[in-house]
């Protein structure tokens, strides 16, 4: 008698063998069901969590051919090391280095203009700034300059940093940059009018920064040209929330807190 098989489905019916690929952190996959597409930056037992490039997370199980790789069904499997994905490299771009312990912090500094500017670097650079041992502060606006870098004292083993908004030729910003002349210090600037406009409008979801009129605040202009409620602190902490590393900045900031953190951490620094 013939044996035959208790699946009767045709053989071109039947589900083809698809590629089963390591959820490694950085993999940019989309999960057909949702159309969330996204890269992976934890894998656990049973799940996957990606993020997309305005910064939301969302979590998927891990089923067979649950998730599209370049337009290609896929597999997505837990990585061979079993343990969570860790990311490869800080927000900044930088290797990363896990179980890294914080440097004694230098006597050199990272001085910059305000709150936001600060709650910024700290978000991309704060890995990089941690493991360099390098401090940075806030000034309250940069009229006062020149008093606060001779208070400073900088020196060899003491250089001072300084990033300024609005840092173009010809500005009130300018000159007082161009008075500061110690050899350890270096004062530093981009041309946006504020540090939000060094977010990149394309990851907040808007075309461009509006233009705001002369002689208006220009963070409550921003707020009402964009339709934004006028709770300028409000509006900061959801800018910083899509800021999830230096791909949301413009490279007119990126080059410069670079610099300024070679150059405090540089030979003659602590």
């Amino acid at each position: 008698m013939r044996q035959y098989s208790a699946d009767l489905t045709p053989p071109w019916k039947k589900p083809q063998p698809v590629p089963e690929v390591p959820a490694e952190p950085g993999l940019v996959v989309e999960e057909p069901g949702t159309g969330f597409c996204g890269a992976v930056i934890r894998c656990e037992a049973g799940t996957v969590t990606l993020e997309d490039r305005f910064g939301k997370h969302r979590v998927f199980p891990l089923e067979p051919r649950g998730f599209l790789l370049e337009g290609r069904v896929v597999t997505l499997v837990r990585p061979s090391s079993g343990g969570p994905v860790r990311p490869t490299r800080t927000a900044s771009g930088s290797v990363a280095v896990p179980g890294a312990r914080a440097r004694v912090a230098r006597a050199g500094r990272i001085y910059v203009e305000g709150r936001h500017d600060a709650e910024l670097v700290e978000k991309v650079w704060g890995d990089d700034l941690r493991i360099e041992g390098v401090v940075v502060e806030y000034l309250e606006g940069v009229d006062d300059l020149p008093a606060v870098v001779a208070e400073f004292d900088p020196g060899p083993d003491a250089r001072l940093g300084v990033l300024v908004d609005h840092l173009v030729p010809g500005s009130k910003e300018w000159r007082i940059a161009e008075s500061v002349t110690s050899e350890h210090a270096l004062v530093v600037g981009h041309p946006y009018i504020d540090i939000w406009e060094a977010v990149k409008p394309s990851s907040l979801g808007i075309e461009a920064w509006p233009r705001v009129p002369r002689g208006q605040d220009w963070k409550t202009g921003v707020c009402r040209a964009l339709g934004w409620p006028e709770n300028t602190g409000a509006a900061w902490q959801g800018i910083l929330g899509r800021v999830r590393s230096y791909r949301d900045l413009e490279p007119a900031l990126l080059g410069r807190v670079e610099e300024l953190i070679d150059f405090v951490t540089g030979s003659g620094g602590a």
